[in-house]
């Protein structure tokens, strides 16, 4: 049985809209660019990697907590985060064919990718964050933006935590949530959109600890994709070069994964030391920073995030484990998944319908239970293995004729097709086992 893992972005997407996993939003209308809707199993995958990403990081001995921020911010949270004089693209439009581009990655000596006519308009900068009014006066006053990210909710409400809670530096901030960026050229599916789900940790510590901290946490994102099982050769962590930094940044390590259309950042780790916290303490006038009663010091924290978009991680285990075999003869395309991200855990399989209502009595038993469940009569047993092997359900269960008898119902793996037969009442234990 030969095995390719050669995933294109046109399978990915097509396998993505035929099974319930991503749709193009407003799809009945002409779809709106560079935005998606989530089908059944897209959520189920996504709140499987978010599940995975808040155990990850609430494991350790620091207190992670959580927060949940307003999509809409105040434009003073904008300006003192430095977004609206340097949140914006390079923009360059074609004078022929009207295309528009990003001047930085394109070589303007050279004639239109699109048309092929050299005739461009000048560059001029293009602001990212949407803006909008609040209220019923359009002004100046009334001007809010949706986030660009989530971070800044996370460092002005920083007072807010340390008063309200037990929490003391060092300890983290975490946020999972809805971010918007107006895109010049939203491209590659789920890559680079408009609206996307941002998963961001902001650590506070002190200063002079904030080096073993960085350390720390890039050690354990290395722990974490490790967990992930992505293919290591497809996966690097890449140290930015000084001239690459942002102006916040004292160190900055991206998480990079090697996609069909080149290496691509995945997930940001960055050193911003006490940038954030001093710049809105500055514009907004209330004192920011934190007093250790232990020391008997007052500081500003330094802090270390790590931040990775959710869609993108999900679009990068859809490539990862992309497989395509011969089975038989027959074609089959599946996905590799971990029973700790897949969908679906499990398919309850009668093999006739005439045995339906005691199988589905097995898929009742196990929804109770917490289980992620799939129950299928309809088409052949090899119509319906191939049906939950291309949304990457780690095993079948089938009930037959003998499982009248013997209690019992036939276990079929997905990546290796082998078959065992385990007693009806051992299949929840079975399957708490393949997901641990």
């Amino acid at each position: 049985m030969a095995t390719s893992t050669a995933a294109t972005l046109e399978k990915v997407v097509s396998l993505c809209k035929r099974k319930g996993f991503v749709f193009q939003s407003c799809d009945i209308y002409g779809g709106l660019n560079g935005v998606y809707d989530f089908g059944p199993l897209g959520v189920a995958l996504k709140n499987h990697i978010k599940d995975l990403w808040i155990k990850e990081i609430t494991q350790f001995p620091e207190d992670v907590v959580m927060l949940d921020g307003a999509l809409l911010g105040h434009q003073d949270v904008w300006k003192a985060s430095g977004h609206l004089e340097n949140f914006s693209d390079p923009m360059v439009d074609c004078m022929n064919c009207k295309k528009r581009f990003r001047a930085d990655e394109l070589d303007l000596e050279k004639p239109c990718q699109s048309c092929g006519v050299k005739n461009w308009t000048d560059v001029r900068q293009f602001m990212l964050m949407f803006q909008t009014q609040l209220g019923a006066m359009s002004d100046k006053a009334s001007t809010a933006y949706l986030r660009p990210e989530t971070a800044q909710t996370i460092f002005t409400n920083f007072k807010n935590v340390t008063s309200s809670t037990r929490v003391k530096v060092p300890f983290g901030i975490a946020q999972i949530g809805k971010s918007f960026r107006n895109e010049i050229t939203p491209k590659q599916f789920l890559f680079r959109v408009r609206e996307f789900e941002q998963m961001e940790l902001e650590f506070f510590c002190s200063p002079d600890e904030s080096d073993k901290f960085f350390d720390l946490w890039l050690q354990r994102r290395r722990d974490f994709y490790k967990k992930l099982g992505l293919n290591k050769e497809n996966l690097r962590f890449r140290k930015h070069k000084p001239n690459e930094l942002a102006h916040y940044s004292k160190y900055c390590t991206d998480v990079e994964y090697c996609f069909p259309f080149g290496w691509k950042e995945l997930e940001g780790i960055a050193h911003r030391g006490d940038y954030d916290l001093t710049q809105h303490s500055n514009h907004s006038g209330k004192d920011l920073s934190y007093f250790d009663a232990t020391t008997n010091k007052k500081f500003m924290p330094h802090v270390v995030e790590c931040s990775v978009g959710v869609d993108r991680l999900m679009l990068t285990i859809l490539f990862d484990a992309y497989r395509e075999d011969n089975v038989k003869g027959e074609q089959r395309t599946y996905l590799a998944l971990s029973p700790t991200l897949a969908p679906i855990t499990a398919a309850i399989l009668p093999l006739t319908k005439k045995l339906s209502e005691n199988a589905h009595k097995l898929f009742i038993d196990l929804k109770q239970k917490g289980f992620s469940v799939q129950f299928d009569e309809a088409g052949s047993v090899g119509k319906r293995y191939r049906r939950q092997d291309e949304i990457g359900t780690p095993v079948c269960c089938t009930y037959d004729f003998d499982s009248e008898n013997d209690a019992c119902v036939t276990v079929r793996n997905r990546d290796t097709l082998a078959q065992e037969r385990i007693s009806i009442d051992a299949v929840a234990s079975y399957l708490q086992k393949l997901k641990a």
